[in-house]
């Protein structure tokens, strides 16, 4: 279980710091720009805390600590950035299809009340195809508003075998501002959206068989469709140019979800949050151009 934490509170970090800001995504300028060159690589190490939830809808909860690695590469392709590792398939100047990435930590049904006698929570991870749109830009990009919308297969696995636990689908609009107070150098990122999940996802968490049903946890059938919502602010700020500081918090919202009937969903709005400091203190002598306003 230590193993299986470690490997996707570290997913899960990647996730939601992103490096930078939460729902920050780094988007071709849709104006004229100019050439900046930026290290080819960059490489260091931090140490993260976070508050998560045992699963969407549970009024349980963890706290991890984890130090991470952080490793940036501007490749022309294949790049490793602050925001995610991707894979580019196509990029224009106001849209970007690539590849993202999501994880979600396993639970000890023992250690969480509605699921109880119930199998345990294996850790997950999700793949798939990522659109972005840039839909609106400031001058020096001093704020970008984006859209995302990925799409994304889950599997969870025991370190043994795979399962494939269904497909979800989290369309995000993204709000970013640098320096959100005049010379400070504080960034402040804004993400929110709804989710939607096939029944095959929904079964995983929140569907209680005939076998493990009780007097007061039903049995239950999921269905697939509307999943909920959330959303996350974070800020960022940058020092020198050694050390990374990043915050944020989540709020996920049930209300209304195919699933908030669930035994197993046992409150309608959960809260997460996390700190993390990066240090980097190697960086490539070569140097890339990248294009900014």
């Amino acid at each position: 279980m230590i193993r299986k934490c470690c490997l996707f509170v570290f997913i899960m970090f990647f996730a939601f710091f992103g490096w930078e800001t939460p729902g920050a995504e780094e988007m071709p300028p849709a104006e004229e720009t100019q050439a900046e060159e930026k290290p080819l690589w960059e490489a260091g190490v931090g140490v993260a805390g976070m508050y998560l939830p045992d699963y969407r809808g549970s009024d349980e909860g963890r706290f991890y600590a984890l130090p991470y690695p952080y490793v940036v590469y501007r490749g022309d392709i294949f790049r490793v950035d602050k925001e995610r590792v991707s894979g580019r398939i196509f990029e224009t100047s106001r849209m970007l299809l690539d590849v993202s990435f999501y994880g979600g930590v396993p639970v000890s049904s023992d250690k969480n009340d509605a699921r109880r006698g119930m199998p345990d929570l294996d850790p997950t991870f999700e793949v798939g195809p990522s659109l972005r749109f840039n839909l609106l830009q400031g001058d020096k990009n001093s704020y970008n508003l984006t859209l995302t919308v990925p799409v994304r297969a889950v599997f969870s696995t025991d370190f043994h075998s795979i399962h494939h636990e269904g497909w979800i689908l989290s369309p995000r609009l993204n709000f970013d501002v640098q320096d959100i107070i005049p010379r400070t150098g504080i960034g402040l990122g804004i993400s929110a959206g709804p989710y939607f999940a096939t029944k095959k996802y929904h079964d995983y968490y929140y569907t209680v068989d005939s076998a493990y049903a009780t007097p007061s946890r039903p049995a239950y059938d999921s269905k697939g469709g509307y999943s909920g919502s959330s959303v996350t602010v974070g800020l960022h700020k940058q020092f020198g140019t050694s050390f990374l500081l990043n915050a944020f918090v989540s709020g996920d919202f049930m209300r209304g979800a195919e699933i908030e009937n669930s035994p197993l969903v046992t409150t309608k709005q959960s809260f997460m949050t996390g700190a993390a400091i990066t240090w980097i203190p190697f960086v490539s002598a070569t140097k890339v151009t990248k294009k900014t306003p």
